[in-house]
């Protein structure tokens, strides 16, 4: 089998030169970058056979990066390389068209055991999550139901706007009228009943598409 092609994303520059340095013997490695928006537009341009990403990562997060790729770049395979142990989330990254998760914590055998597995049309799930084969564990996450509550151009204005852009700025980056960004808003807000942005920001880490980083962005403009 060819070396594959990867692609790296995480929001942190350390672990990705240093996830470089570690596949590079046995991979080509194409290309990293640092953000979800970067990934949709990277994987696009570049094709690689296997994408390696991070769930949390800023101004698209991996679960929604991967579903538009799964969509508009099928042939790619995603990894996740998270901290999120929680088996729902590896579940519903299954559903979004994910082939291998495994954790930050996993043994640097467990990528490239993942790499290959998924280069060869396989799947691979860590132990460190489940006790299943992978195979048992995507059928059964395939025949779930995502959450309901959001479509995928909510989950990009919340995250945008819960991570501190304005309106504006979200506008901007989705490539919309500010006045779309304000209806998206504010029909979430009256759809779960939220009366302030913190809650709407709350319901953002819950949905974990940011983190809780203890209340409002320091440049939120709810």
């Amino acid at each position: 089998m060819s070396r594959p092609r990867v692609l790296l994303a995480d929001d942190h520059g350390l672990l990705l030169e240093a996830l470089r340095k570690l596949l590079e013997p046995a991979c080509d490695v194409v290309g990293t970058v640092t953000d979800g928006r970067a990934l949709v537009e990277t994987a696009l341009e570049l094709k690689p056979d296997v994408i390696v990403a991070d769930i949390g990562m800023p101004r698209l997060n991996g679960l929604d990066a991967g579903a538009q790729l799964q969509a508009r770049l099928p042939a790619a395979k995603m990894i996740f390389l998270t901290v999120n142990e929680d088996p729902d989330i590896a579940a519903e990254a299954v559903r979004r068209g994910a082939r291998g998760y495994l954790l930050k914590k996993s043994a640097a055998t467990e990528l490239f055991a993942a790499i290959q597995q998924v280069h060869a049309g396989r799947s691979y799930i860590t132990p460190l999550i489940t006790r299943e084969p992978p195979e048992v564990f995507v059928a059964r996450a395939q025949l779930g139901r995502s959450a309901p509550g959001l479509s995928l151009r909510q989950r990009e204005v919340l995250q945008l706007l819960a991570e501190g852009c304005s309106m504006k700025e979200a506008a901007g980056i989705l490539k919309v009228t500010t006045r779309t960004i304000a209806f998206h808003k504010y029909a979430m807000m009256k759809q779960h009943g939220f009366r302030t942005g913190a809650e709407l920001v709350q319901y953002a880490v819950r949905l974990g598409l940011v983190a809780d980083r203890g209340g409002l962005p320091p440049s939120c403009q709810f």
